[in-house]
């Protein structure tokens, strides 16, 4: 039996990858505010009310969401819209939910 080659240079893009992503859920603001856009679009006024994350600090936890490419926005008027719209940070999310709050309820 031959040992499998592997691929370093995109299982290094891929580590690189990942730690970005783990480094942007290793902050309690920025996990609770995916875990609640995990449920569905939101407002930046809604987020806060919701999560008791006070304006200044939603909005700096918010634009690293927004460099990691973890969210989007959509502008509605005065409002701007949060949607979670990475995949792979959604399948985290699911996962740490399933583990850490579902028998919590």
């Amino acid at each position: 039996m031959t040992p499998t080659t592997l691929d370093i240079a995109g299982m290094r893009d891929a580590a690189g990858q990942a730690c970005g992503l783990m480094k942007a859920l290793g902050n309690p603001d920025r996990l609770l505010i995916l875990c609640q856009l995990s449920q569905g679009e939101m407002c930046v006024s809604e987020l806060e009310s919701v999560l008791g994350i006070v304006q200044p600090t939603l909005s700096q936890q918010l634009t690293v969401l927004r460099t990691e490419q973890l969210v989007t926005t959509r502008r509605d008027g005065k409002n701007i819209h949060y949607s979670l719209t990475s995949a792979p940070a959604l399948a985290v999310i699911q996962t740490l939910y399933q583990n850490f709050c579902s028998d919590k309820e």
